[in-house]
């Protein structure tokens, strides 16, 4: 799939185009078509070839054009035309935390900067806070969001790794006579990032797997070919790294390469004192094997319920185990509906029946349409007229498409002082309102988590968005006292959302346990603003089993009925 490259191709133009002050109009379609590319399913090239490319929102003519002669050529020749006296390595300085294309465009005209390194440099040695507008502050913001971009390239976001991965599993099942596949390594565990990807295959005919693997067409560059292992970089510079083991091993290779590291050496401490051997081979007592084809043999071994992927962190979970005290983690199977939808009233691609029907197509009971209020400007938020307009829609459609409840919702700023955008004369017609902080993410702690309390405190607020309002790649989080938003959460039964999208994955595993412990509710929501993106869902059930949450630490595990007697319990 070139999804990702095409979405990255896109949103490296925009990014030119900013750098340059040029046409605002075509930033903002370039960086839509990129944000709708990347998080679609389907297979773009599966799209060109039946002629559907200006079915994809936001797909024009003009890109539909540079999309079709880019999967014709491998080329596209706007791009090269807008790259040509600007460079990779200085538009992609814009990726950096604190360099916006203003503040690039003066730090190239007036200190000649043209990559990571010389921006660096001119950092360390104080050279940006001599720039107009800049100050001291300013170039510390900046080198510690070098730091933050540089360990971000280390890494691969799990929405990225998971496609990935499941692509080439599938490929291979159809393509050879392999008996069991698996992914391996932090992926299986659901990490919120991953190194590279480690895959795990038994079969007959091992080279011939191998081979398979290193042609396939994702294939970029092949590193090792041999009959039991394999090694490529795959598209987006992603190496994946292929094992062929025997069937008797497979349970113990699988175990061992999932890590993590302490988990092992824990489990392996364990087997030593027990007179056993634990290795990526079986399990052994002196010299003889006794177990390593299925996974669970190395945990029963060692007395141990088999532990889930996602707990093997060593804390604590080796203890529950044995202890058959292990939590009975929630599944995706046990979500019922989402509760923070955008459709094209505010940022999102999709009309509200578009995100409902392809809602009910997953098989929820319900689902909430949440866009923006009007403090975010640059996401189109909404008026309180134009919130009154979409409840009626709103109303209507859950009237018309059977088989799914729409709830009427927001996702409404927490303003600077504290306040909401939307007064509860409004708040009150709403099922759900969701709650967040989009701005003045760099106040002090005191006052970032008194927004946050005396958000939770209005009656009608439903649910915090996004608590600590980090970005993965690209922002940390900013400055709260957790501790104390969730002692508010659990006195006010305000709920905290996990959200899924994947470079947010907030709040993180850590804080999902230290909340459940807390007894604070939780729910995990897409923040999808297109249809494709309602399956992220599925990574953050990842962070919630990460964070040993179950079923009933979710609201959004309880059926339609339930739900509307919790609401009306819940509103304060």
């Amino acid at each position: 799939m070139k999804n990702l490259e095409i979405a990255q191709i896109f949103d490296r133009m925009a990014d030119i185009l900013e750098f340059k002050d040029e046409n605002r109009f075509k930033v903002n379609a370039y960086r839509r078509a990129s944000r709708v590319i990347g998080s679609i399913a389907d297979d773009i090239e599966d799209i060109y070839r039946e002629g559907r490319l200006m079915e994809i929102p936001g797909v024009g003519s003009g890109i539909a054009e540079k999309i079709a002669e880019y999967l014709d050529t491998g080329k596209m020749g706007k791009y090269e035309e807008a790259l040509e006296g600007v460079g990779e390595g200085l538009i992609k300085l814009i990726e950096i935390p604190g360099i916006g294309p203003s503040t690039l465009r003066m730090v190239y005209e007036e200190l000649g900067i043209k990559d990571i390194e010389g921006l660096e440099k001119a950092a360390t040695e104080g050279k940006l806070r001599e720039l107009k507008g800049m100050g001291e502050k300013k170039e510390e913001n900046i080198l510690k969001g070098i730091r933050l971009f540089k360990e971000s390239q280390k890494r691969i976001p799990i929405g990225t790794a998971l496609h990935l991965v499941k692509e080439i599993i599938d490929s291979l099942k159809k393509k050879t006579g392999l008996e069991e596949i698996e992914q391996a390594g932090s992926l299986r565990r659901m990490k919120e990032t991953v190194g590279d990807i480690d895959i795990l295959a038994t079969g007959s005919h091992g080279r011939e797997i191998i081979s398979s693997f290193v042609t396939l067409p994702l294939v970029k560059e092949v590193l090792a070919s041999g009959e039991t292992k394999g090694s490529i970089i795959a598209e987006g510079n992603v190496q994946v790294d292929l094992r062929v083991v025997e069937r008797d091993s497979f349970g113990a290779a699988l175990q061992y390469f999932t890590g993590s590291k302490l988990h092992n050496i824990h489990l392996r401490e364990m087997a030593k004192k027990l007179g056993l051997k634990i290795s990526e081979y079986g399990i052994f007592r002196g010299d003889k094997k006794i177990g390593g084809e299925r996974e669970e043999e190395v945990y029963s071994a060692l007395g141990l319920d088999w532990i889930p992927p996602e707990l093997r962190e060593d804390r604590g979970e080796i203890e529950a185990a044995r202890d058959k005290n292990l939590p009975h983690l929630v599944s995706i199977s046990d979500i019922k509906g989402d509760f923070h939808v955008h459709t094209n009233w505010s940022d999102g691609s999709d009309s509200i029946e578009d995100m409902v029907k392809k809602a009910k197509e997953i098989g929820y009971e319900y689902i909430a349409i949440t866009d923006h209020s009007k403090s975010t400007k640059i996401a189109n938020g909404l008026t309180e007229e134009r919130l009154s307009g979409q409840i009626k829609e709103i109303r209507e459609l859950s009237k018309k498409i059977k088989g799914i409840k729409v709830l009427a919702g927001t996702e409404m700023d927490i303003r600077t002082d504290g306040t909401l955008d939307f007064p509860e004369r409004l708040l009150k017609e709403l099922d759900i309102v969701v709650a967040a902080i989009h701005i003045g993410f760099k106040e002090d702690e005191e006052t970032i988590t008194g927004r946050l309390i005396s958000a939770m405190k209005n009656p009608y607020v439903t649910i915090i968005a996004h608590p600590t309002g980090r970005l993965i790649s690209s922002r940390e989080p900013y400055k709260v006292n957790i501790k104390k938003v969730f002692e508010a959460a659990a006195e006010t039964g305000t709920v905290l959302e996990i959200n899924a999208y994947y470079d947010r994955l907030d709040l993180n595993d850590v804080y999902c346990q230290m909340a459940k412990e807390m007894g604070v509710k939780m729910a995990v929501d897409t923040d999808a603003h297109h249809t494709s993106q309602l399956s992220m869902m599925e990574y953050g059930i990842g962070v919630a089993r990460r964070g040993w949450l179950e079923k009933d630490n979710l609201i959004n595990t309880m059926s339609y009925t339930e739900l509307k007697k919790w609401l009306e319990v819940t509103r304060k």
